[in-house]
């Protein structure tokens, strides 16, 4: 039975200060590219879906997160997707909206165990819809940026 108060080392990677994940404990894989602009998968020259691996899939995987509503889609399991609807009948102002934002991306992307941290977020704001960035890191340390919206009113 895994312990239930892992003791954190003061390590200065994130892949140790994991409890000993490195880099052979957590899988990457491959995945299938999207471009959310169009709607359909990215295909290569010759017509054939374009592939991701490694890192790539890991911030595919991210994006897609942030595009899918939790609850909705049975082929999901339950802890997949984001809450962002729930934000509309709340009216809230402007900086609990973000403050709800950063707390529901960090939740939808920890529960992968590629993801190691979330953070810096950056907030863009026209009329109703708030346009957002942060900081997405993995377990092996290294940092990329994703894109995210969301409509609260």
């Amino acid at each position: 039975m895994p312990n239930l108060f892992p003791s954190v080392s003061n390590a200065s990677s994130p892949a140790t200060e994991l409890g000993g994940t490195s880099r052979g404990q957590v899988k990457f894989g491959r995945s299938w590219r999207f471009d959310y602009g169009k709607g359909d998968f990215t295909t290569t020259p010759t017509g054939k879906i374009a592939a991701s691996a490694d890192v790539e899939a890991w911030l595919e995987w991210c994006k897609k997160t942030l595009h899918t509503e939790r609850y909705t889609y049975l082929a999901y399991s339950r802890s997949y997707g984001q809450e962002f609807e729930e934000l509309i009948p709340r009216n809230l102002s402007r900086r609990a909206n973000e403050s709800e934002i950063v707390r529901m991306t960090t939740e939808a992307l920890k529960v992968d165990p590629r993801t190691y941290g979330v953070g810096a977020f950056s907030f863009e704001w026209e009329g109703e819809r708030c346009y957002f960035q942060c900081e997405v890191t993995n377990v092996r340390g290294q940092k990329s940026r994703i894109d995210g919206s969301v409509v609260t009113g």
